[in-house]
Order: C-alpha cells, then structure tokens, then sequence
C-alpha cells in the first residue's frame, strides 16, 4: 500500500505543478515564441520528474520509486518532437544523480533516457496518426509504464523475484491508473489552454474585423463625399452649360427672327451686322459643343492623335494674330517671345497643340483685367541619369486674379472649378482645362501651373522635342 499512497502523492504534486504550470502558460508564457516555449516547457517537465523523485518512496537508502516519467507521457501527447521528448528523457534521467551517485541512480538515468528515445521514435506516429487523441494517449501511457517495467527488469538493482512478486503487480496497475489520471487532468488543462488561445484569436480577429470596417466606413464617407461633390459639380456644369448654350442660342434665333422679319426699309449694312453676329454666335456654339464632344472622346480613349512637323515658330504667330485683337479691344498687352536655341520643327499634332494653346490664352485674356498676357516658347534639358531628354516649353503667363494653392489641382478636373460662381461672371464651361491636360498627356507632355492669389499666373505646356524624347 505504501507504493499506492506515494503514487498518489506523486500525483498530487504534478497536479498541482500542472495548475501553476497552465497559469503560467496562459498570463505569461502563452506571449512568447513557440522556441521559448519549448524550451520552458523542457525545464518545467525535468523539474516535474525531480519532485516526484524527491517525494518519491524510497525502497531503501538507494531506491526510489514514483512517477518520473508522467510527465514524459504529456510532453509525448503535447509536443512529439524527438529532440524535445529526448531532452526531457535524458534531463529527467541525470536529475536523479542529485539523490545520491549510486547504481540505482544510474539505473534510473538510464531507464529514464531509454522511455525518452522511444517516445521519439514514436512521435512521428502521434503526429501523422488519425486516431483520436485519446486513443493515442492510451498508447502512449501504457508503452512507456510497459517499458519502464521492462528496464527496471533488465537494469534495476532490486531483486528480480522480489519485483516481479512483490512490487510490479502493485506499481504497474497503479502507474497504469495514476498515469490515466492524470492524462485526463492534464488533457483537460489542455483544452482550456486551446480554448483561451481560440478565445483570444477570435478577439484578435474581431478587432480585426472591428477595425476594417472602421476603415471601410471612412472610405466611404470619403466615397458619398466625393460623390456628393461630383454631383454638385455637375449640377453647376449643366447650369452653366445651359447657360452657355442659351446665349448663342437666343442671339441665333432673335437675330434670325429680326432678319427674317425685315422688310425693304432695312438696309444692306444691318442685316450684315446681323449675319456677322449670328455666325460669331455659332462660332461660340460650335466651340462648346466641340469642347463636350472632345471630352467624351478622350475619356472613351477614341481621340485620335495625328503625329507630323510642326515649325515651331509659325504656331506662334499664329496665335497672336487670332488674340492681338482681342488684347487691344481690353487694353492689354500681348507678347510673344521665342527663346535662342530652339529647333526648326518637333514632332506633334499641330491641330491639338493650338487647341491647347488656345485655351490657355484665352483662360489668361479672360481672368487679367489690366497689365497683359505673354506667351514664351523656350527649350528645357532634363537629365535622368545617363538619359537626357529635350523638352519645349510653351509658358503662357498672366496678370490676372491667380488661383489660391488649394484649387490648383482641382481645376484641371473635369466638372470642377476653383469657383462655381466663377463660370457665371467670366462664362465657360470649365472643361477648357480639362480638355488641355488629357491632350497634353495624349501629345506624351504635361502641362503645370504656377500661381499665387493677386498676381497672375503661369500655365506651361511641355512637349518633348522628338518621339525619341516622348518614349
């Protein structure tokens, strides 16, 4: 019965360590590294196999007899992994030279570093094995209490007759038992650990979860804002739209109307004025309607993109013929500089390029008041690493009202203004700028801007000087 009473005091005392151990593990050592984890868990096993030793029931002055080996038993169910269950075998087994240097102590290390190796050699069936982990466990228990019987046979100092009479039907269906029993504790220890660390993973998850939609949620209140703004953007483009195609219109049907209603009296020379101001009314007509059209063709990718020569320094001149008039009629002045250095010819479309150069002059005319508008042909060398490329740049500059630094960027989008109220003093539509970036882009240049609130601005349109620089 002494045997009986000591097993169970072993037990009560790996138990025990069992619950410090799952505290441990679930406030402190759950946070760290699967490495250090192992290797905590090594040390924790071999000082577990030393307090049962030293609680054990000695036989006599060298024999000892307890549960050393459960927690063997759990390290192969926990973790099957040769290196560690060989560890904790062979640790397990030098721990019991500090009860006394003695052949019953190398009895006991050896046995202790054989049930180590066979629970690696059969660790890599625990882990490929399907069957239940409490089939496996009852595998495991009664291979190493079978083997621990075994050796204390073969290596042990006590008597052959004495064990196999006296102490082996009582220490093996107790160890048996004991074993199970604690399988089962230590199993359900486990599973609490399992469902703390589910527990703590769904949370993670959760917040997780919790955060993305947050996120999300900014997204699209940043979405319906952005999309609250294009609505409002548009609503103002088809107000000045309609605005813009009413004019012409009116002045069309009123002028046509008066033509149409004239009779003899009405002389030659009036009813020229009125033809000149129906056609001019068309002209501003047909630009509209061809700034709508272009736009929708760009977005579509269908604006086709004719490549030839163009001599720089007739566009120009030609520009300032169509604008000189305008510039006198509002008393501005109107310059046009071409820089030293510049080519003959570059490669582009000559169609779009005036297109674009026309929307930025009349832009500048538009919004300058006094002082006057320049336009300045120059050429510009970049060097990216090895690679230089050659650029011209058209620098149509002003001394306009300026545009403030937070509506720089918003001007070049289509539908969107630096000012709703902008389009009803100075009239347009807002896609001029618009129209001239994607261009821009098409030609393989860019256009920028330089601007300051007051003082005027400054819209430079670079293309580059040969395809060769454009690739």
């Amino acid at each position: 019965m002494e045997y009986i009473k000591i097993f169970f005091v072993n037990t009560a005392l790996l138990i025990t360590l069992a619950y410090l151990a799952n505290l441990l593990f679930k406030h402190t050592i759950s946070r760290v590294p699967e490495r250090t984890k192992q290797v905590i868990w090594i040390i924790m096993a071999i000082f577990a196999g030393w307090l049962s030793s030293f609680f054990g029931y000695r036989l006599d002055e060298q024999v000892i007899f307890d549960l050393r080996y459960v927690p063997l038993i759990i390290s192969a169910i926990a973790y099957p992994q040769p290196l560690l269950l060989i560890l904790i075998g062979v640790g397990t087994g030098v721990m019991r030279f500090t009860f006394g240097i003695n052949m019953a102590a190398a009895a006991g290390m050896l046995n202790l570093s054989i049930l180590g190796f066979i629970c690696a050699a059969i660790s890599p069936w625990i882990r490929r094995s399907s069957m239940s982990m409490t089939t496996k466990g009852l595998i495991i228990i009664l291979v190493v209490n079978f083997f621990n019987a075994v050796n204390i046979i073969l290596f042990g100092v006590i008597p052959l007759y004495e064990y196999i009479s006296k102490i082996m039907p009582i220490t093996f269906p107790a160890g048996m038992a004991l074993s199970v029993l604690f399988a089962l504790i230590a199993r359900d220890f486990h599973l609490e650990h399992e469902r703390m660390r589910q527990i703590e993973q769904a949370n993670a998850l959760l917040s997780e979860q919790t955060e993305e939609l947050y996120k999300n949620r900014i997204v699209l209140e940043e979405r319906a804002k952005q999309l609250m703004l294009a609505s409002q953007y548009k609503s103002e483009f088809l107000a000045n739209m309609s605005h813009e195609l009413r004019t012409p219109l009116n002045g069309i049907l009123n002028l046509s109307e008066l033509i149409a209603e004239s009779d003899d009296s009405t002389d030659r020379e009036e009813i020229q004025t009125y033809g000149s101001l129906i056609h001019r009314s068309g002209e501003e007509l047909l630009l509209l309607i061809n700034d709508v059209l272009d736009l929708s063709k760009v977005e579509a990718g269908k604006l086709e993109i004719v490549h030839e020569e163009v001599n720089i320094s007739e566009l120009p001149m030609l520009l300032y013929q169509q604008f000189d008039v305008i510039a006198k009629q509002r008393g501005l002045d109107f310059t046009v500089k071409l820089e030293e250095g510049l080519p003959e010819t570059l490669v582009s479309d000559p169609q779009r390029m005036q297109q674009i150069l026309r929307n930025l002059l009349s832009n500048a005319f538009k919004f300058t008041h006094k002082g006057g508008v320049s336009l300045t042909v120059r050429q510009e060398k970049r060097r990216q690493g090895a690679l230089e490329t050659s650029w011209i740049e058209w620098a149509v500059s002003d001394s306009g009202i300026g545009i403030p630094k937070d509506k720089q960027l918003t001007i070049f989008e289509a539908f969107q203004q630096a000012d709703g109220t902008i389009s009803r003093q100075y009239g347009g539509t807002g896609l001029g700028l618009s129209i001239s970036r994607d261009l821009a882009r098409l030609l393989g240049g860019v256009i920028t801007l330089q601007s300051q609130e007051g003082q005027g601005s400054t819209f430079s349109l670079y293309l580059p000087a040969t395809l060769e620089d454009k690739a």
